[in-house]
């Protein structure tokens, strides 16, 4: 017996800039129906596992995504009874809100549920209906992952060498600068948006003090319109400086909180100079 065919996946140039603003391996893929704690009913979502985050896109060409769920502190998976042909529903227990999930059909239930209980618990679920090519798939994503962890623990955090400044910092190969994020004037970010519109519309720049950045976006409403953003370094921290400031951990959650706060609206600029890819 043959596996079914898995879903086609997005084209490679999509693929490569979901890759720079994630900064995560891709470990599975496909279309899931969610319900989150704040939904109302089920939202239908392409959707990715990379490393222990589900990103949720409105479509499969989507570059950016509308939401994510963090599920590497996943207390366990629980099975729900459904009425409907085919459809296998299960619900993830985190420590902060319960997510609904249902598939499109029973195979690709049993996949979402293997990969997640693989990453999560970093061991292949014995419980699963898989073929043994899947069950393959689920032990290579188990060293995939176990090798990421380390590689993780493994980024400097501490004894910085003296004199290097923060955003060398982010340089680091294991922990890049958001893929939207270049070294240009006010100016300059804002001819990158005018110039190239369907490569993004926000920018991670430095401040003008060289310590501290700035968000560059442009919005078109009535009227293609640029605005800056402060963002302060703050200890560990950064600060946008807007009417109620927001503190985040790093720049990647900076850049996450204007991509949710827009529903998608907000896209980091990903420059490409070779759309055919």
């Amino acid at each position: 017996m043959m596996a079914k065919k898995p879903p086609k996946p997005a084209p490679r140039r999509i693929f490569q800039e979901r890759s720079k603003i994630t900064a995560l391996p891709l470990y599975f893929e496909g279309f899931l129906l969610v319900k989150r704690s704040e939904y109302q009913e089920y939202k239908h979502y392409w959707t990715e596992l990379r490393g222990t985050t589900l990103f949720f896109y409105t479509d499969k060409k989507s570059t950016t995504y509308v939401d994510k769920l963090d599920i590497i502190d996943l207390t366990c998976l629980t099975d729900q009874n459904s009425t409907e042909k085919n459809c296998v529903k299960f619900t993830l227990v985190l420590p902060k809100e319960d997510v609904q999930l249902k598939t499109e059909n029973t195979e690709s239930g049993e996949e979402w549920r293997g990969f997640i209980l693989t990453v999560t618990e970093l061991s292949v679920p014995l419980h699963v209906s898989l073929l043994p090519g899947q069950v393959i798939r689920l032990h290579e994503v188990l060293e995939k992952e176990k090798k990421r962890r380390i590689e993780t623990e493994r980024t400097p955090s501490s004894s910085p060498e003296k004199g290097k400044q923060p955003v060398e910092d982010y340089e680091d190969v294991l922990n890049p600068m958001p893929a939207c994020f270049y070294s240009v004037s006010r100016k300059a970010a804002t001819e990158m948006l005018e110039k190239n519109p369907s490569m993004g519309n926000m920018i991670l720049r430095p401040g003008s003090d060289s310590r501290n950045y700035s968000i560059t976006i442009r919005q078109e409403i009535d009227l293609p319109r640029i605005k800056h953003y402060k963002v302060m370094s703050v200890g560990k921290n950064y600060t946008i400086e807007l009417e109620k400031p927001v503190t985040l951990p790093n720049l990647f959650s900076v850049i996450d909180y204007f991509v949710k706060e827009t529903r998608g609206n907000l896209r980091p600029f990903i420059y490409s100079t070779d759309e055919t890819l």
